[in-house]
């Protein structure tokens, strides 16, 4: 079997060397960030040095960012930290779906785009703010969503709008400002930080009840002893992003040797703007578990939908939101290309997959 070929990002990057090198440092000694003797006050200024780092990543303020265990921690202290109805849009994370109170949601189109009129008719006929939240980019199908455009529409009717942009930097610029967000999350394993570190964007002004009681860490707003060497990392992540490398074109080459192998191929949200590193694709006969079990034994690492699950491969919630049937929505499989991806291993997976299709086809 030939070296393993990594090209499941969406799930979680490798971790940058500098990243590593960063929070081995800190690591090395005790660091407990509240504690007020030299070593603890060291701790406070590298916290804050991160702090600093995330918030320049989205055009931010430092005192507007707060430090999470991770993405799915900053999802649920926006839904249960915000007092509003709550709407969301079908192709949400499952940490906004399973956080979220008999939540309205929105529909999308067949691309995967959230659909603005339904927006505004379901806000116009509630009658009162919401909070709503739609995701920045989708983690299966790289889908960008018109984010800016929803939070005009939010706003008129006087709601928060929130997005989980746990995978758009490094990827797409992002501008909490430019976007017009109340709230937005984070994550540092998706941009090459570690596991254990997220964020959660809080516009200057508005206050959330706190997920986490205890000590008075991070401004009150989450108890909790900092994780220190994490957020460190996070930070060091987010200075880096600005270098991840445009993958459209590697990306785009992929699918073209996919299609060339089997022209009767489908790639999900390919009509819509999409992150240059994901494509979510399957063709009818070859299910995205017989796909994946062939490819990991051809030393490939890709995914079926998102990697959040216990391990079974399920139709995708996201695909069958954009009305694609059940049977292909389990024939689908998501690459995703990242930091360290290579034309070489782009090569080895168009090879490998056209040779399981071959079988498929064969049998």
């Amino acid at each position: 079997m030939r070296a393993s070929t990594y090209l499941d990002y969406n799930a979680t990057q490798p971790i940058k060397p500098a990243v590593r090198d960063a929070m081995i440092d800190i690591l090395a000694g005790p660091t407990n960030a509240s504690s007020i003797h030299q070593i603890g006050q060291r701790a406070r200024s590298r916290v804050e040095q991160a702090r600093a780092s995330v918030a320049a990543l989205i055009g931010a303020r430092p005192g507007d960012i707060l430090f999470t265990s991770g993405a799915t921690e900053a999802n649920a202290t926006v839904l249960r930290g915000v007092g509003l109805r709550q709407v969301v849009s079908a192709i949400e994370h499952p940490s906004i779906r399973a956080a979220a109170t008999n939540p309205m949601v929105i529909p999308v189109d067949g691309s995967g785009l959230v659909d603005l009129d339904s927006l505004d008719r379901m806000l116009a006929g509630l009658g009162e703010p919401a909070l709503v939240s739609v995701m920045l980019a989708n983690n299966e199908t790289g889908v960008i969503q018109p984010v800016a455009e929803a939070a005009r529409i939010v706003h008129a009717r006087g709601g928060l709008l929130h997005s989980d942009a746990a995978q758009a930097p490094g990827r797409i610029p992002v501008d909490v400002a430019a976007l017009g967000v109340d709230l937005m999350t984070l994550s540092a394993h998706k941009m090459g930080g570690p596991q254990g570190a997220g964020a959660l964007f809080i516009r200057d002004g508005l206050t959330l009840a706190p997920l986490l009681l205890g000590g008075g860490q991070e401004q009150r707003r989450r108890g909790g002893t900092e994780n220190v060497a994490a957020i460190v990392g996070f930070g060091v992540a987010a200075d880096l992003a600005a270098e991840s490398p445009d993958l459209a074109e590697l990306r785009d080459a992929m699918e073209a040797g996919l299609t060339q192998a089997a022209p009767e191929i489908t790639v999900h949200g390919a009509l819509a703007p999409r992150l240059g590193n994901t494509s979510c694709f399957g063709v009818p006969g070859l299910s995205a578990e017989t796909a994946l079990i062939a490819l990991d034994l051809m030393g490939i690492a890709v995914s079926s939908g998102a990697a959040c699950s216990s391990g079974a491969v399920e139709p995708s919630p996201v695909l069958l939101a954009m009305g694609v049937a059940q049977a292909t929505a389990r024939e689908a499989i998501r690459v995703s290309l990242g930091w360290a991806t290579t034309p070489a291993e782009v090569d080895h997976l168009v090879e490998s997959w056209a040779i399981v299709y071959r079988r498929t086809k064969a049998a």
